[in-house]
C-alpha cells in the first residue's frame, strides 16, 4: 500500500467562522440545495455528526459516482478544522483503500478565508494515483467553495451567529 498526499489552498471572501458554519457544520443540508447536480443527499447512518459519525453521500446526476460513505474523524469549532475518511463507495474504485481529508480555515489578510486541505490517498497494492484525477477533484472542490461563497454573499444574514 502506498500513501499519496496532496495539499491544496483555496481563498474566499467569506470569514473563516461563517464559512465553517455553512460548509462544515451545515454542509450536509446546504450542499444538496446549492449543488444538487453534485450531491443529491447526505444521510447520517450512525452517530450525532461528531467524531465517529458515519455518513452516506448520494451523488447527483452530474456525478460519475453513485455514493460514498465517510467517517467523521474530528470537528474542531475552536480551531475551525474538520477531518473525515472516505471508507466505502464507488469513488474509491479498485485502486484505493481509503481517502483521508483534513480541512482547516484560517483568516486571510483581507478579512476572508484561506481554506487549507490535505488529502491522503491510501492505495491498494502498487496502484498509482493519476495527477489528472487529483486535478479534476481539486477543480470540483474549488467550484463547490465558489458556490458556497456565492450563496453566502447572496444571503448575508445567514450563518453569522
Amino acid at each position: 500500500m502506498g500513501v499519496f498526499t496532496y495539499e491544496t489552498e483555496f481563498t474566499s471572501t467569506i470569514s473563516p467562522a461563517r464559512l465553517f458554519k455553512a460548509f462544515i457544520l451545515d454542509g450536509d443540508n446546504l450542499i444538496p440545495k446549492i449543488a444538487p447536480q453534485a450531491i443529491k443527499q447526505v444521510e447520517i447512518l450512525e452517530g450525532d455528526g461528531g467524531a465517529g459519525t458515519i455518513k452516506k453521500v448520494t451523488f447527483g446526476e452530474g456525478s460519475s459516482f453513485n455514493y460514498v460513505k465517510h467517517r467523521v474523524e474530528s470537528v474542531d469549532q475552536d480551531n475551525l478544522s474538520h477531518s473525515y475518511t472516505l471508507i466505502e463507495g464507488d469513488a474509491l474504485t479498485d485502486k484505493l483503500e481509503k481517502i483521508c481529508y483534513e480541512t482547516k480555515l484560517v483568516a486571510s489578510p483581507d478579512g476572508g478565508s484561506i481554506i487549507k486541505t490535505v488529502s491522503k490517498y491510501y492505495t491498494i497494492g502498487d496502484a498509482e494515483i493519476k495527477e489528472e484525477n487529483v486535478k479534476e477533484g481539486k477543480e470540483k472542490a474549488s467550484r463547490l467553495f465558489k458556490l458556497f461563497e456565492k450563496y453566502l454573499n447572496d444571503h448575508p444574514d445567514t450563518y453569522n451567529n
